[in-house]
């Protein structure tokens, strides 16, 4: 009678070792799978917050001066069916910061050989007279290298152009020097090159602190940053503000 009661009462421990084991292995693979998914939500979530672009993009870029700013406005877009038509998608306007009516366009080109037949198409002569643009426009195709697509609150510019010796020297040095920009109120937006011409350097920054930033332009670091470098010569830039960004 008491062996039958012990032997009873072992197969009751055994069967709550046994459901005890299984609900463990449970627990584990639960949490596994949660862990799994927490990480892939994550890696997910960093991709998807990245607003930085290395994929070259070929632009057009205009810079030109315009009689009143509104009539050319209406005007330009009016003119959209044309550039879609040549592969080119609006993407900035800007107006200069020491003189609005001096306007800066950047278009996204789909087709380099086609954007390059439309600025040359008498109709887009015509519709720039229509528009009010005064005297030649100041045509550029630039390739993107390196871009910051991500919305920011600051709308002030500062569009570099430049001539070094070797791109990827220059490269080098100028990523050396991000955080002396930043700590001098730069934001890298772009980084690029002329189409046909990697020695022809464009840059664009967002102006966070312009004090700084206007000291910083004239200051002996930054001209030790353009000799390491390898820039040639004095660089041109054009101070603007965005108005407007499809």
């Amino acid at each position: 009678m008491n062996l039958s009661r012990f032997s009873n009462a072992l197969v009751c421990v055994g069967m709550v070792v046994l459901q005890t084991s299984c609900g463990s292995g449970g627990n584990e693979k639960t949490a596994a799978a949660d862990s799994t998914a927490a990480a892939d939500s994550a890696a997910k979530a960093q991709a998807a917050a990245s607003t930085i672009v290395t994929t070259p993009q070929n632009m057009l870029v205009v810079h030109h001066k315009v009689a009143d700013y509104s009539k050319w406005l209406a005007s330009y877009e009016g003119h959209d069916s044309a550039r879609l038509a040549a592969g080119l998608h609006n993407y900035v306007i800007g107006r200069g910061l020491e003189d609005s009516n001096m306007v800066m366009v950047a278009l996204r080109s789909d087709d380099t050989a086609k954007a390059m037949a439309f600025v040359k198409d008498p109709g887009l002569k015509a519709a720039m007279k229509k528009g009010g643009i005064l005297g030649a426009p100041m045509i550029s195709f630039v390739t993107e290298t390196w871009q910051d697509t991500g919305k920011t609150e600051i709308t002030l510019r500062g569009r570099t152009s430049l001539t070094v010796k070797d791109w990827e020297v220059f490269i080098k040095a100028f990523q050396e020097g991000k955080q002396e920009r930043m700590d001098n109120g730069l934001i890298d937006r772009v980084v690029g090159h002329d189409l046909d011409d990697n020695k022809k350097v464009t840059l664009v920054a967002a102006i966070a602190d312009s004090a700084k930033a206007f000291a910083y332009y004239k200051s002996d670091a930054l001209k030790k940053r353009r000799e390491a470098g390898g820039v040639v010569g004095e660089p041109v830039r054009f101070f603007y503000r965005v108005v407007k960004h499809y």
